[in-house]
């Protein structure tokens, strides 16, 4: 099923609210709307893309809140020219949703990265997103790089 050129599901979509939250995600993401993919985020929740300390997060704390989230789009996020999601497969039970997803990034100047990833989206029971903590490798990430 696919929500638009951007964003892809290979897999069957079985309707849950965090099904549905990280569909929403990656449409906004895909779309450039940060103030919508804010929107789909509770007030204390956390983002760690990727899981873990890296160039993105030194620290590997993730990042808190919506104002934190805000300054991780705005650093990151928000500097990819386009972004086409590619969901080849999605397990969701309980609060959470787990995503096997390819991401392909088109970065200022034509460069192209691929991101290979499992995304664990949790919410709360309003269904906004509590927990985005997005498992990948930024070396297997950087290994893809490609020139314009």
């Amino acid at each position: 099923m696919s929500d638009s050129a951007a964003v892809v599901w290979d897999r069957p979509y079985g309707d849950h609210p965090a099904r549905r939250a990280a569909r929403s995600s990656m449409a906004a993401v895909a779309a450039g709307r940060r103030e919508e993919w804010l929107a789909l985020f509770a007030p204390d929740a956390l983002v760690e893309d990727p899981v873990g300390p890296s160039m993105l997060d030194p620290e590997g704390g993730g990042h808190r809140g919506r104002d934190g989230i805000g300054r991780f789009w705005d650093g990151h996020v928000g500097s990819v020219r386009a972004f086409r999601f590619r969901v080849a497969d999605s397990f969701a039970n309980g609060p959470c949703c787990a995503n096997v997803v390819s991401i392909t990034m088109t970065l200022d100047g034509g460069a192209v990265m691929t991101v290979d990833c499992v995304i664990v989206y949790t919410v709360d029971d309003s269904g906004l997103i509590t927990s985005l903590r997005a498992h990948w490798e930024p070396e297997r990430a950087l290994a893809t790089l490609t020139a314009p």
